[in-house]
């Protein structure tokens, strides 16, 4: 199987309690849950918010939740299971929900990682993250975090000069 037989789509309210149950299982593992199935279904109706699902047939085996603002978008979770990992499925996920930020015009993606979690910095740094801040006691006091940042608007972009319109 290749990523290419995935479908990507946003979820749906009713797949709340699923993707919930991912978020769980596969990232809050051993700090408790926040990301519950409520807190996910008012992600998935919220305008500023995607929650992306990856699905290999009717079986969701990922997930992604970005929040966007005026120029920033966040990375709140990003998920695939053990089963469907490494076939480029998190990299399409993440492609998606960029050339999305893009579009939107934000300046910068943002996200946090456990800081002992080194594939999944490898992973975000081949996507064009890079460190930017370490954050003790991030994870319910008890864990670090690594925040990394990725910038979208290309380098020496050029803003058209503006010039006070003339009364006229």
């Amino acid at each position: 199987m290749a990523a290419i037989d995935i479908t990507l789509r946003l979820a749906r309210t009713a797949e709340a309690p699923a993707i919930a149950a991912m978020s769980r299982d596969l990232i809050e593992a051993g700090l408790g849950w926040s990301w519950e199935s409520a807190r996910v279904a008012r992600a998935i109706r919220d305008r500023d918010t995607l929650v992306l699902i990856a699905c290999d047939r009717a079986r969701m085996v990922g997930f992604a939740i970005m929040q966007f603002g005026d120029e920033q978008a966040h990375l709140n979770l990003l998920a695939v299971r053990p089963s469907h990992q490494r076939l480029g499925i998190g990299r399409r996920m993440v492609g998606w929900l960029l050339e999305s930020a893009l579009v939107a015009g934000i300046a910068t993606v943002t996200l946090e990682l456990r800081a002992a979690n080194t594939a999944a910095r490898r992973f975000y740094q081949a996507l064009g993250f890079a460190d930017s801040a370490y954050i003790p006691g991030y994870y319910r006091g008890r864990e670090m975090a690594l925040r990394m940042t990725r910038e979208l608007r290309r380098p020496n972009l050029q803003l058209p000069r503006w010039s006070m319109p003339s009364k006229g």
